[in-house]
């Protein structure tokens, strides 16, 4: 039996809970809750029975109440060690401070019952030593004045439960709906944790006394961490990849991501157990030194059946601007064509040639050397700006930008899934704009597969949400989608990556390669990198930009005699030179 099982997601869910422990013949535990948060709403939603009979009517309830939506959870079925089996000793326990309702759920016994000190802000109604110790613990938050679990200190925590710990066995779990606090005992350990990552069809998980199917009420790919006393067997979809929790770790998670790890610095506990660590937000990136780079793309395109006649335009002029500047370049095409340049809606330097001698094939060669100089991307903004979202822009703002504010035609209810995901991000980042857009960034490059091959140019957003895997284009569709949802101008970038001198370091190195650059107030127009989950500084060079990948696509072209079938064949190079 689970005693104590808690989940913290991305986005809200409604699972079904099946007190299997209530069924005919089954042993009946003395007491259960379950505390759920409402979506926006700051107080929990608890349902609890102590001494309950076989087949109760608030166990049915629970298991069909379609109005469980939440994103955060707290299961307790309880085996009675202190107090008589009544509403105030059943568990989860509420306390309501800061503006919100905390709810405490405690696995274990204390050797004996500690007592709150007379005249605390919180005091105990019930008999037992969990309620004892969740009215310590929010006695110690008051006195800190932090009004939230996002506001405390994650080491000051541990050093708390630590010492309560000292009393007796100590698994608990802590929340004010927002951020999920785990802590597992530092004697024995006692909690499994499982990192739920999409895409997924149906997950249910199970033992005797409890199922928990996250999915039967509708699939929603939403990654997120649950914590159990026990490790329950998956009963439908992907194995459950449950981890011990190293004695005396504390955890913070918000919406699905692990934010703050604390193991005790002794090194008491099991330290070969692997511990969940930090995801999401990446660390701002450091001032960068300017670097040359020489950039060779080859493009060659072989036909079946003679080219009598075609128009072609050519995106290969990489830009000239205050962040980096085009020392050299020229393009050759070994077709004799007619060619001339102009500048695009965009911006971009497009060169569109004619040919009208037949030809099975065409070799476009454009070498460039360019002079980066984005070294701090971030460097410009004031320290005292704080930009949050929704951002507010003047008409005239709005109007210039509006191109980069449409998100992509796609039915109503996938953008509406699309802005929840997106939404996800904000509301674990506190509203701020550039947190936001760091954990998304990392969020993509750890969480989302790069398969080659398994996307083309019609998927769409949605699909590569959905599935979580696909390539540099791909990913940055998604981040330029979810950005447009949250009203924040995005749009996507084509040119070059250096990738070191083997090209490991990062993906797409033999390629041209796509990001987003996101206006940011006070600051323009910012590059991410979500296939790499980097800021995009002096290894990057821009070549063309636009709304879409139609607008920036290096080579296009239109055959309007001959050609038949097509062979592709795309490389290229680039290395820093003195």
């Amino acid at each position: 039996m689970p005693n104590l099982l808690a989940m913290s997601f991305e986005g809200e869910l409604t699972p079904s809970f099946d007190l299997r422990c209530l069924r005919p013949g089954a042993k009946v535990p003395d007491g259960w809750g379950v505390g759920s948060y409402p979506p926006g709403e700051p107080s929990a939603a608890l349902l609890k029975e102590p001494a309950p009979q076989a087949v109760s009517q608030r166990s049915e309830l629970i298991k069909a109440w379609d109005h469980l939506e939440s994103s955060t959870f707290v299961v307790h079925i309880r085996t009675a060690t202190w107090g008589s089996l009544s509403d105030a000793n059943t568990q989860p326990f509420a306390r309501i401070w800061g503006g919100r309702e905390w709810l405490f759920g405690h696995s274990g016994s204390l050797a004996s019952r500690p007592e709150v000190t007379k005249g605390s802000i919180f005091e105990p109604v019930g008999s037992t030593d969990s309620e004892v110790i969740f009215c310590e613990l929010m006695n110690r938050i008051a006195q800190q004045k932090w009004n939230t679990l996002g506001d405390a200190d994650p080491r000051v925590l541990h050093g708390w439960l630590n010492t309560v710990n000292e009393l007796g066995t100590l698994n608990v779990v802590l929340t004010d709906g927002r951020d999920l606090c785990v802590y597992a005992d530092r004697a024995k350990g006692g909690l499994f944790a499982w990192e739920l990552l999409p895409p997924y069809d149906k997950v249910a998980f199970a033992d005797d006394d409890l199922e928990v199917d996250l999915t039967r009420r509708g699939v929603k790919s939403r990654k997120g961490v649950v914590v159990t006393t026990r490790a329950l067997e998956a009963t439908q979809g992907k194995p459950a990849e449950w981890k011990p929790l190293p004695a005396g770790q504390l955890l913070l998670i918000r919406q699905g991501s692990v934010r703050a790890d604390v193991t005790p610095e002794d090194g008491e506990g099991d330290r070969s157990v692997p511990a969940l660590r930090p995801r999401g937000r990446s660390a701002r990136p450091v001032r960068a030194e300017p670097q040359k780079l020489s950039v060779v793309h080859r493009t060659v395109y072989t036909y079946q059946n003679p080219v009598e006649r075609s128009t072609h335009l050519l995106r290969l002029t990489p830009y000239h601007d205050r962040l980096q500047t085009l020392l050299e370049h020229e393009v050759d095409v070994n077709v004799p064509h007619e060619a001339r340049e102009y500048d695009d809606v965009f911006g971009n330097r497009l060169r569109r040639f004619e040919i009208t001698s037949p030809f099975t094939q065409m070799v476009i060669e454009a070498r460039s050397v360019v002079q980066v100089h984005d070294t701090d991307p971030l460097g410009q903004k004031p320290l005292r700006a704080r930009s949050q979202i929704p951002l507010v822009w003047m008409p005239w703002q709005r109007h210039m930008l509006n191109p980069y504010l449409l998100p992509s035609e796609s039915p109503e209810s996938e953008l509406t899934e699309l802005t929840e995901y997106a939404m996800s991000f904000v509301k674990r980042n506190d509203y701020n704009l550039l947190d936001t857009l760091l954990d998304l960034n990392a969020s993509i490059f750890t969480e989302y597969r790069y398969v080659q091959g398994s996307t083309t140019l019609a998927t769409s957003p949605y699909e590569v949400y959905c599935n979580r895997q696909g390539v540099c284009q791909d990913f940055t569709n998604l981040f330029i989608c979810l950005m447009r949802l949250l009203g924040v101008p995005a749009r996507y970038v084509c040119g070059y990556i250096y990738t070191g001198p083997k090209g490991k370091q990062h993906k797409q190195s033999e390629a041209s390669h796509a990001w987003v650059q996101v206006y940011l107030p006070e600051v323009g127009w910012t590059g991410f990198d979500p296939t790499n989950g980097i800021l995009t500084q002096t290894d990057h060079v821009r070549v063309s930009v636009g709304r879409v990948y139609g607008d920036a696509t290096p080579t296009s072209g239109t055959i309007f005699v001959g050609g038949g079938p097509e062979t592709l064949k795309v490389d290229v190079q680039v290395e820093v030179v003195d």
